[in-house]
This record gives C-alpha cells, sequence and structure tokens, in this order.
C-alpha cells in the first residue's frame, strides 16, 4: 500500500479549484448590501469589489510563495506549524473539523435544498434528504479518485462560471435600470463604517481561495502550479464578480439594486420575466454544490497532514490501495458533515466559529515573513513581490475582521474563541499518544 498521495492535479485543475471554492451563494445576494453600505454610491461600490479583491490578491501572493515553497499536503496547516508550532496548527484542523470545513459542507448541501424548492415544494425533511444525498454523493466521487473528483469539479464551476457571466451579459443587453422609477426605501449615509462593513462583506464573498494550498501534495510540479493556481484564480474572480455586479447594475438600477433581498433572481426576472427564476435557482443550486465539492476535494488533506504529524486520528492518513485518496478522512469529513446537516446545529456552530478562520489565514500570511526569518535559504520559486508589505497589508485586513466581530458581537465572540480551545486537550492528549 503506497503511504504517499498521487500528484494528479494540474494548473487547470488547480485553479478552478480556486474559483469553484469561492464563487457560492455570496455573488448572487452580497451585491445589493455593498451597494446599500457604501450609500447608494456605484463608484464606491465598484471601489469596494476592486479592494477586497485587491486584499484577497495580497493574501493569494503570500500563500503563493509558501506553496511554492512547501509542496506538501496539508498546505495552510502545515505553513503555520512550520512557522509557529505545532499547537496553533492543530487548532486550525480541529476547527477545520468541526465546524469550519464539515459545517460549510453542511451548510451548502441545505442551501442547496433550500433552494430547490423554486421547482417544487419540500418538507424540511425532504429538504434534509437531498443534503444527505448531495454529501453522499460527493463522498463516493472523492473517495474513488481524485483525478475523477477535479474532473467533475472542473464541470461544475465551468457550468457556474458561464452562468454568471451569460447572465449578466444578458443583464448588460437588455436591462433598463437607469430608467425604472426608484423604489421606496432608507438610503443609508455615505460613512467610513458602512464602507468598512462593505468591505468586509465584500472579503467574505472571497473567502476560499486558500483552500486549494491543501492539495498541494497532490498537484503535478507544485512549485510552479501552486502559485500560478491561486493567484489565476484571484484574479479571474475579481473579474467575474465585477462583471456580475455591472449586470446587476444594468438590470435593476442603482435604488431598486441597493434596496434587493435576492438581487440576482430579482435582476434576471426583471430583463427575462418571472420564469428565470428557475435559470438563477439551478446556478445557485450548482454553485453551492461545487464549492461543497471543492471543500470535500481540500479539506481531508488537512486531516491527513494531522495524522501523519500524529495530532490526530491515525486513520486519517490511510491511502486507499485501489483509488490512491485519503479514503478515511474524505469519509469521517462526509459523514460528520451529514450529521451536522441533520442537525441543523450548522448554523449555530458556524455563526460562533466562522469568524476565528480568519485568525489562522492572517497567520497564514505572516508565515511568509517567520520562513524568511527561520528558513532564509529555503528554495523559494516563487517571491511575493512587495515582500514585505504585501503580507502585512493582508494581515491587517484580516485583523480588521476579526476585531469587528469581537467589538459588535462580544459574546458571539467569546463562544467562538472558546470552542477553538476546547481542542488544546485533545492535542495534549495526541502527542502524548505519539510519543509512547
Amino acid at each position: 500500500m503506497s503511504d504517499t498521495l498521487e500528484r494528479t492535479l494540474g494548473v487547470r485543475n488547480l485553479t478552478l479549484l480556486v474559483i469553484g471554492n469561492v464563487i457560492g451563494s455570496g455573488i448572487f445576494l452580497v451585491p445589493a448590501a455593498v451597494l446599500a453600505q457604501s450609500g447608494e454610491s456605484v463608484p464606491v461600490a465598484i471601489a469596494v469589489w476592486l479592494v477586497g479583491g485587491l486584499l484577497s490578491l495580497l493574501g493569494a501572493l503570500s500563500y503563493a510563495e509558501l506553496g511554492g515553497m512547501d509542496p506538501g499536503a496539508g498546505g495552510l496547516y502545515a505553513y503555520i506549524r512550520d512557522a509557529f508550532g505545532s499547537f496553533p496548527a492543530f487548532l486550525y484542523g480541529w476547527t477545520l473539523f468541526f465546524v469550519i470545513g464539515s459545517g460549510t459542507i453542511a451548510a451548502l448541501c441545505v442551501a442547496a435544498g433550500d433552494y430547490l424548492t423554486q421547482f417544487a415544494p419540500l418538507s424540511p425533511m425532504a429538504k434534509r434528504l437531498f443534503a444527505l444525498s448531495l454529501i453522499l454523493l460527493m463522498a463516493v466521487i472523492n473517495v474513488r479518485g481524485t483525478r475523477e473528483s477535479a474532473a467533475v469539479q472542473n464541470v461544475a464551476t465551468g457550468f457556474k462560471v458561464l452562468a454568471i457571466l451569460s447572465m449578466s451579459a444578458v443583464m448588460f443587453a437588455l436591462g433598463h435600470g437607469s430608467t425604472l422609477p426608484p423604489v421606496s426605501h432608507v438610503v443609508q449615509p455615505l460613512t467610513a463604517s458602512g464602507v468598512g462593513l462593505s468591505i468586509i462583506s465584500v472579503l467574505w464573498a472571497y473567502e476560499g481561495w486558500q483552500y486549494v494550498t491543501f492539495v498541494a501534495g497532490e498537484a503535478k510540479d507544485p512549485q510552479r502550479s501552486i502559485p500560478r493556481a491561486i493567484v489565476w484564480g484571484t484574479v479571474a474572480l475579481i473579474l467575474i464578480y465585477l462583471i456580475a455586479n455591472v449586470g446587476y447594475l444594468a438590470a435593476l438600477g442603482v435604488s431598486r439594486m441597493a434596496a434587493s433581498d435576492r438581487v440576482a433572481g430579482e435582476a434576471i426576472a426583471q430583463v427575462m420575466g418571472s420564469a428565470a427564476g428557475y435559470l438563477i435557482a439551478s446556478a445557485i443550486i450548482v454553485s453551492m454544490y461545487s464549492a461543497a465539492h471543492s471543500a470535500v476535494i481540500t479539506v481531508p488533506r488537512v486531516y491527513f497532514a494531522m495524522a501523519r504529524d500524529g495530532v490526530f486520528f491515525p486513520q486519517m492518513m490511510r491511502i486507499h490501495p485501489t483509488f490512491g485518496t485519503p479514503a478515511f478522512a474524505i469519509i469521517t469529513s462526509c459523514a460528520w458533515a451529514a450529521i451536522l446537516a441533520l442537525s441543523g446545529t450548522f448554523e449555530q456552530l458556524l455563526t460562533y466559529v466562522v469568524f476565528i478562520g480568519w485568525i489562522f489565514y492572517g497567520l497564514g500570511a505572516a508565515a511568509v515573513i517567520a520562513l524568511r526569518i527561520k528558513r532564509p535559504h529555503a528554495v523559494r520559486p516563487f517571491r511575493v513581490p512587495g515582500y514585505p508589505i504585501t503580507p502585512i497589508v493582508f494581515i491587517l485586513a484580516a485583523a480588521v475582521i476579526v476585531l469587528n466581530t469581537v467589538i459588535s458581537r462580544p459574546g458571539q465572540a467569546v463562544i467562538g474563541i472558546g470552542a477553538v480551545l476546547l481542542g488544546a486537550p485533545a492535542y495534549v492528549l495526541w502527542r502524548r499518544r505519539a510519543h509512547r
């Protein structure tokens, strides 16, 4: 039985993984809130999407250096471990397994079931069963082979990108938003705090590009392909998001777009009629499936790396003798996601803990600086441009997101941090077992 993962993913697979992981439901909902928080100023709103994209690109450039320097499995987990020690790295993996990774998969699959009601009424249990069927499908596909799973992901991501671009083109060509009468609603004044909130919303919409680093151990020529995929994927996301915003504006106009609760659905219905709601529902379902499928491909590789370090269940590092995948890690991750989907607890868990992810994303960028100091002679095929300013700016952006949550929702922040620190006793236990 092989104890290493086969390198099967090329630049195209990795780039589509970046895009697929990021585009879920955010671009179908967030643009309206961003425009409203920007005082209904189109130039400010577009600038916010650009700033959010550029901040994400700074993080992508930082992680590109790390991905080229350390092409093994685990990605961000490994970067934090090598720069700051195994304990903070374990806490990231612990949180990823029990909440962020599995909870995100559950949330996306359940939300896809909610959108399925656009086609036919479904009971709450029917929606849960639909979510479970998606999780089971993804588990089977991913266990049977990384190459095959990437092929499915490529098709799903290509479909949703094509759908967004096509709908944007139709909205731009047929929209008459500028001539529609404005709707009556309270216009939020343009304030620094409003712009700050809109940037945070946009950063959430861009979140997920870093997951591709988890599969560096299965990338072909990883010292070149990982940096290219992260950067190219992030640049593509910026363009896709800007194009979608222009389409919404063309279809609805400023006032209607800012007041919309379902901006994508309302925009496409405005230019193509109410029946077009089926189109946007289909696009959102595929988009959510693609994002969940990307997570199933990537996050089990962190558990695989943790097990190899002796700080997680040893079965997680088992490689399937026929399919060459970390099958146990994939199945366990999907099983926990299924439990969360059935119980509905993922909503509460994600609410309390998901902001914690940004602490670790900031640590990932800080690892660039730490490893430049600790390993000055390490081979770095890609060096982050603008060092050290580039990683520092991204670290500051991550700190703002975390501090905003701590200040605005201190109770939530305390519970979230407490949940993460529950991993400390587990870390001590696994370390003791590893040293026996």
